[in-house]
């Protein structure tokens, strides 16, 4: 009897906490569930907020599925899953397990922290001991201003005089031992979450990828390997292999910028690896810009863009998202797109500048796209990447950089094979012609197999024509400055 009696007072006294998973679906370098795995007990959960229903694309739904699924097979299938407001979820959950702290890490976009504001208070009042963390971001937004105590709005100063001279980036956490999983009554099962769409475009996306923290790491080691010492140049050329292809397992968390940023930095100093690490700059840029500009979510950055004369044509905005523009290296990066849930960086700008300014088509059109059919869709990085594009955010492209898209095609992709694997019919067209092909003599068009306007689009604008309208339209906004 005496022994059942000290197990039992020993169970009583058991610290038993929760870590709320968000976007860090990992085990290692997690800051909050390092915190908490010095505590008795760990239930790990995952809630599915009424925000990531309505914001989520439906690509990314599908990257979350499987992501959560290799997350919960990490924990011996102890994570469990909810839907709600999370202030609900977590109580109800603290009063039915005892629960005596709530860990979690931060996401950098002014609503999450805002509600982040209000549940510490109500967690408080409880009696809860709760944190949260930085595990996203190399650098906290607040803590990088100018010297006069202001925000940056340009990239360069921001990262070389504010970034890397600030603190270095915080070497990556390793779990101290091994965590003793808790489950809890009351929880879903992944599949109730329902974010799979119920439709055969989620076998497309989950061919072209590997999801979960295993397959991040071993990314991240491919990219090391055959990738990084070309990149500087390199990561120009769409159908080289040569860009890190690690934007989704980073926007979910599988892998954190600390553990890339040391990686790579654990193999000297060169241009590539400089400038690789000046792109996880750009993206800390992102989330810095909506964390001292929060407007700029739904506005324009730079207001004199309020009164640009957009056309928003619907039926040149659908040709350019069914990848009809009839501008090869366009419509292979929107059939990419539609392919992959990605698009090689390169030909995201060149699709972008077409939109906003040969089409003259509001940035708000592509950036809601791409949300909702890229895997590595970010709130910051989606909405500062097209306010750049479009020449109303910061650090913008200037309103005459306009892209040419037959040119874009032959210095990036001069033998064509990005274009021809997504435009498979222009397979037989000769170099010459391949990203104008309305200019190829009819004998050769014949050759190719081509019929424009059956096979392949005809031109939905002209460049020369939309090129000289646009930088009418942007000179009038700049004389209103």
């Amino acid at each position: 009897m005496a022994f059942n009696s000290n197990e039992s007072d020993e169970k009583k006294m058991k610290k038993r906490v929760i870590h709320w998973f968000r976007n860090d679906l990992r085990l290692f370098d997690n800051p909050a569930l390092h915190k908490a795995s010095s505590f008795d007990e760990v239930i790990p959960i995952y809630i599915l907020t009424p925000d990531i229903i309505l914001g989520v694309g439906k690509a990314s739904r599908i990257w979350l599925h499987h992501s959560l699924y290799k997350l919960n097979e990490s924990t011996g299938f102890k994570l469990a899953f909810y839907k709600g407001n999370p202030i609900e979820v977590l109580t109800g959950i603290i009063q039915a397990e005892k629960i005596q702290g709530v860990f979690w890490n931060r996401i950098y976009e002014p609503y999450h922290l805002a509600n982040d504001v209000d549940l510490i208070a109500k967690l408080k009042k409880m009696g809860i001991s709760c944190e949260s963390f930085n595990s996203s971001l190399l650098w906290e937004p607040s803590s990088i201003l100018k010297k006069d105590e202001t925000p940056y709005k340009v990239f360069t100063p921001f990262y070389r005089k504010g970034c890397l001279f600030s603190e270095s980036p915080r070497e990556p956490l390793i779990l101290g031992k091994s965590i003793n999983w808790k489950s809890c009554n009351g929880k879903l099962q992944l599949e109730d979450l329902r974010l799979l769409p119920n439709h055969d475009w989620k076998n497309k996306i989950e061919s072209h990828w590997n999801m979960g923290e295993l397959a991040a790491n071993e990314r991240l080691e491919e990219f090391v390997e055959n990738g990084i010492m070309h990149y500087k140049t390199g990561r120009n050329y769409p159908s080289k292999s040569y860009v890190s292809r690690l934007s989704p397992h980073i926007h979910f968390g599988e892998l954190s910028p600390n553990q890339i940023w040391h990686r790579v930095r654990s193999l000297g100093q060169n241009k590539n690896i400089d400038h690789f690490c000046s792109e996880l700059g750009w993206r800390e840029f992102s989330y810095y810009l909506i964390h001292h500009f929060p407007e700029m979510l739904s506005k324009n950055l730079n207001r004199s863009f309020d009164s640009f004369p957009w056309e928003n044509n619907e039926d040149f905005i659908r040709s350019w998202k069914l990848g009809q523009t009839g501008y090869p290296i366009v419509d292979a990066g929107m059939k990419e797109l539609w392919e992959t849930g990605y698009i090689h960086n390169r030909v995201r700008m060149i699709v972008g500048s077409f939109l906003v300014k040969n089409l003259l088509s509001h940035w708000k059109y592509g950036r809601d796209w791409f949300n909702d059919c890229l895997v590595d869709a970010d709130l910051a990085n989606n909405t500062a990447g097209w306010q750049w594009v479009a020449g109303s955010g910061a650090d913008a492209a200037p309103y005459f950089r306009i892209f040419n898209p037959v040119k874009q095609g032959q210095d990036f992709d001069a033998d064509g094979e990005y274009t021809k694997k997504y435009l498979p019919q222009l397979s037989l067209m000769p170099k010459k012609y391949l990203f104008n092909p309305w200019e190829a003599p009819n004998d050769i068009l014949h050759d190719a197999d081509i019929k424009l306007g059956y096979n392949y689009p005809y031109p939905i604008v002209d460049l020369k024509a939309s090129r000289e309208r646009a930088i009418f339209a942007f000179g009038q906004i700049k004389k209103n400055v």
